[in-house]
């Protein structure tokens, strides 16, 4: 009977174990019910990140990193793929960045940016996981620009140490020496330059009054040329209509008039051409006769002169 008594307390204790170890597996498995959701991140480079780091929403433990990846295709990025608690709300506008939790260089992946109201990220990615932006943290982004920097910072120091040479020193000491004269310099000049200072002044103010003069001399000027000046254009635009009416009238008589001078052209100009000869003919003989009555007294105008009489028996 007591043999039999152990073997049953000996079974159950082996069923215990069994269950035990049964669900001790389910536990490591997952299959409990705490069931982890995936999530891949791109980044340009993960320094201080490897399977197994910590993964963080707003600075509480929600996962780890499961896998760190190179791309084949796309040798600029870095696939990391996260397990996350199922309730951690990663709504869209979430994105992740690496920030620095030791002096010693191990760094942890933080997701930050989930707005309330915002939709879950779904949209799968090509390795199967929905896919969180990645954004570059200040510490990432000096850690990504340290090279650039120190080169910078490497010929910031060359050009100091040219610029500081021995030459150079002395260069500048005498540009300091002048400086020092031009100082003492503008203290003796101090009080010429407030009495010039002054005298800009007055002449500012002078300037403004002046401005003020000018401005009202212009609106005058400009109310001058809108009131009389409107009327001088008016009475301008009367008289050229005037001459416009006069030259259409002139016009007009010259065409009444074509006929009749063409007529005197053709008819009366010829006559009175022959009358001016005529008279021109007449005149000569008025002439001759004038001076046959000068010549020969009132005789010499009725006749031609005698011829002398002729006496015979007498020679010379």
């Amino acid at each position: 009977m007591e043999t039999r008594s152990n073997y049953v307390m000996v079974g159950a204790v082996t069923v215990a174990l069994l269950i035990g170890t049964l669900l001790f597996i389910v536990w490591l498995t997952g299959l409990s019910g705490n069931t982890k959701k995936c999530y891949d991140i791109y980044f340009p480079a993960v320094g201080g990140i490897d399977k197994g780091s910590n993964v963080s929403f707003s600075g509480v433990h929600v996962g780890q990193v499961d896998k760190v990846s190179l791309l084949p295709n796309r040798p600029e990025f870095v696939w990391v793929r996260i397990l996350v608690d199922p309730q951690t709300p990663v709504l869209e506008g979430t994105t992740a960045e690496i920030h620095s939790v030791s002096l010693a260089g191990a760094n942890e992946i933080q997701l930050l940016g989930a707005q309330r109201g915002r939709p879950a990220i779904t949209q799968m990615g090509p390795q199967g996981c929905p896919v969180i932006p990645a954004s570059s943290s200040g510490l990432s982004a000096l850690l990504n620009s340290a090279p650039e920097l120190l080169a910078r910072i490497q010929t910031l120091t060359e050009r100091l140490t040219e610029l500081l040479s021995d030459k150079n020193q002395n260069s500048i000491a005498d540009i300091l020496e002048n400086i020092d004269a031009t100082s003492a310099v503008l203290r003796q000049r101090a009080p010429e330059m407030a009495d010039a200072i002054s005298d800009i002044r007055v002449a500012a103010r002078n300037a403004g009054i002046a401005a003020n003069n000018i401005a009202a001399l212009s609106n005058n000027a400009n109310q001058l040329v809108s009131v009389q000046g409107k009327q001088a254009v008016d009475n301008l635009n009367h008289a050229i209509l005037s001459a416009r009416q006069a030259a259409d009238n002139l016009n007009g008589m010259i065409s009444d008039a074509r006929p009749g001078v063409q007529t005197f052209s053709k008819s009366t100009l010829p006559e009175a051409n022959k009358l001016v000869h005529d008279l021109r003919d007449l005149s000569q003989s008025l002439e001759q006769v004038s001076n046959r009555i000068n010549r020969q007294g009132i005789g010499g105008a009725l006749g031609p002169p005698k011829l002398p009489d002729y006496k015979p028996g007498k020679s010379k």
